[in-house]
């Protein structure tokens, strides 16, 4: 199995992280059964957050006493120090141990420093100091953030969207985070649902270019986890086959399409699900199409004709996409797949 060292943390982990958001969708029974199964099967790193409901409960549940064996990766959206010192006693409690391996900043608009009025980054140094963490983190999905956690010396690792859809100064991040031994750990190598072929993914990112660079991948069904349990002792190689795959999702997909993050929401004023509207047609050509046609999902995209281009979405983007525009061009789209697949429908 192809193993990875996080930076100057020192940690060492297989290529496969289990990205615990799902868990917070599943039951506590199966739960237990899947991350049983990754831990027996050689996963040893295990990435939640406070906010992702009961993931950590169910880490702390069933893993508890795998304790010293594991890494646990978990994060704080705390706005203030008051609230980053409830956010990491609940965590303590909730995953039943006595210290966080890395505690992570959970996509911060800025980069929190010394001295800084926000105090998280002083909350952090005090929490290392009395042994709560070891190892301080920054998520973001700023690319300019990022960059300046990196070079900031600050933090020991960075957590960000990384897949074969990354642009040029994406990669480039990668390398800059290698060259400041700063741990990479890649969120979205999937790009929320978006690419389906999960070998290319772990192939492009097995790459001895990105030997610094940990995938976390998000795990809900057990034939998920048997699949990159698969790769972790059988890595694909990246194939013609497979770099004719990379190609064409590169055509289809790269530039202004939404990644699904969320983070425009839930602030808008006409209830649009937009991290599902804004990148609907994508989903229904590359996913099973009749789950994106039914009369829920019409409802959902109806919602789309109620927006005043208020441009609240516009200006939470990470991704600095003009929002309204494209959920406007996918309700388009969409009324023309409904208008084929259901002549008779009363769209």
């Amino acid at each position: 199995m192809s193993k990875i060292t996080l930076g100057r943390t020192g940690i060492v982990s297989d290529k496969t992280g289990f990205g615990a958001l799902p868990m917070q969708r599943v039951s506590e029974a199966q739960a237990g059964v899947l991350l049983k199964k990754a831990y027996d099967s050689g996963i040893t790193l295990f990435d939640t957050a406070r906010m992702y409901s009961d993931s950590e409960k169910k880490i702390g549940l069933h893993l508890a006493h795998l304790r010293t064996h594991i890494t646990i990766t978990t994060k704080t959206m705390a706005k203030n120090a008051n609230d980053f010192w409830n956010d990491l006693q609940t965590s303590l409690a909730t995953l039943k141990t006595d210290y966080i391996d890395v505690y992570q900043l959970h996509n911060p608009p800025f980069c929190p420093k010394p001295g800084d009025e926000s105090g998280l980054y002083d909350a952090m140094l005090e929490a290392q100091r009395q042994g709560k963490i070891r190892f301080i983190g920054i998520t973001n999905h700023s690319i300019f953030v990022a960059e300046e956690a990196v070079q900031s010396g600050l933090y020991d690792t960075l957590q960000f969207p990384f897949s074969y859809l990354s642009t040029e100064r994406e990669t480039a991040l990668a390398r800059l985070c290698k060259a400041h031994n700063v741990g990479f750990i890649a969120m979205k190598a999937l790009c929320g649902g978006l690419l389906t072929n999960a070998a290319a993914a772990y192939a492009y990112l097995n790459q001895p270019d990105f030997d610094n660079v940990l995938p976390i991948w998000g795990v809900q069904h057990e034939s998920e986890l048997d699949e990159f349990i698969g790769y972790m002792h059988n890595p694909p190689a990246l194939t013609g086959e497979l770099l004719a795959i990379i190609t064409q999702d590169k055509s289809e997909l790269a530039g202004n399409f939404c990644r699904g993050c969320g983070y425009c929401m839930p602030t808008c004023p006409a209830e649009i699900q937009i991290n599902n509207c804004a990148r609907m047609i994508q989903l229904i050509r590359r996913t099973p199409s009749a789950q994106w046609l039914t009369p829920d999902s019409q409802r959902m995209m109806h919602t789309i004709e109620n927006c005043t281009e208020c441009g609240i979405c516009r200006t939470k983007c990470p991704y600095g996409i003009d929002t309204p525009a494209l959920l406007k061009a996918n309700l388009e789209d969409y009324k023309a797949v409904i208008s084929y697949q259901l002549p008779n429908d009363n769209w």
